[in-house]
């Protein structure tokens, strides 16, 4: 069990999905429940206002009502809400009132509204650090334009800006050059589908996708897997790859969503511009969702 009190953004924190009903408002309740399931069933916390959170099309008012109810529903030392926006003000007051709401810890994509450069990345970083909380860096290049190379990386965290990173990258070969860098700024593996290797080079956590369906067989692969267990840790992680690999592609939350469904967990549709999955993805993502049911991994 991870020190929470110290470090947070330690252990396997899920990244949660947002359940909505069919005229796609937001079902708070089944939202608050589905935060303290995943901690029932090993999680070690939960992040709020992710992209599987759907951040980008709440309002304002949604969006802190979201970090509201995780706060509610399992405490704030369980809670690191993504504080991403376009501009680092803004940023900087969702990291606010995620202080205000008990959290503590954020975390937070560099500025996306467009292609920054390294002077960009550094004062918009500046800027959300002056909450006062501690800030873990989100690197999503794929999505972003912008990569958080370990150089960068090593300057933010140098700076007092950054305390961790949540690699989304897939290039796991940046884990061993972080270390050497920044010893000190915690890795968490941020791409489902490579969390062994991550967690072999030395991740401190998991910023994971779908433990929302699969959390228990998640929380006990993420755990083998730091502990060095590989006899335990390769066959479930082999298990598990089917759906894992689904965090490389953009219908990720439909995904999650569905395999939620197939579970017994109420995933809900998803906010445009996010379309449904087609005919042959919902297959592929459901005959792999039974096929983990029949091995025991719910």
């Amino acid at each position: 069990m991870p020190d929470l009190r110290s470090h947070p953004w330690r252990g396997i924190l899920v990244a949660t999905a947002l359940p909505l009903r069919e005229d796609l408002s937001i079902d708070h309740d089944r939202y608050a429940e589905h935060c303290a399931w995943l901690v029932e069933q090993g999680c070690d916390g939960v992040v709020p206002n992710g992209s599987l959170g759907e951040y980008q099309v709440l309002t304002p008012e949604e969006r802190a009502r979201v970090v509201r109810t995780a706060v509610a529903a399992v405490g704030g030392d369980r809670v690191m809400p993504g504080v991403a926006a376009y501009g680092s003000a803004e940023a900087r007051r969702w990291a606010e009132q995620a202080g205000e709401a008990g959290c503590a810890s954020v975390m937070l994509l560099p500025p996306n509204g467009y292609r920054a450069d390294e002077r960009a990345v550094l004062a918009h970083y500046a800027e959300v650090a002056k909450c006062g909380l501690p800030v873990v860096a989100y690197n999503n290049p794929v999505d972003t334009k912008v990569d958080l190379v370990p150089e960068l990386l090593a300057r933010l965290h140098g700076e007092g800006y950054v305390r961790a990173v949540k690699e989304f990258s897939g290039d796991v070969r940046r884990a061993y050059r972080i270390a050497e860098l920044a010893p000190d700024l915690d890795l968490l593996a941020g791409a489902d589908d490579v969390l062994l290797e991550l967690a072999v080079a030395g991740a401190k956590g998991w910023v994971a996708g779908y433990p929302n369906a699969l959390p228990r067989a998640s929380a006990e692969l993420y755990r083998a897997a730091t502990a060095g267990d590989l006899a335990a840790a390769l066959p479930r992680y082999r298990q598990l790859h089917p759906l894992l690999r689904w965090d490389s592609r953009t219908e990720f939350v439909q995904a999650i969503k569905l395999s939620m469904d197939v579970v017994g967990r109420y995933g809900g549709p998803v906010r445009p511009p996010r379309v449904p999955l087609t005919a042959e993805q919902r297959d592929a993502v459901r005959a792999a969702t039974e096929k983990a049911v029949a091995a025991g991994l719910v």
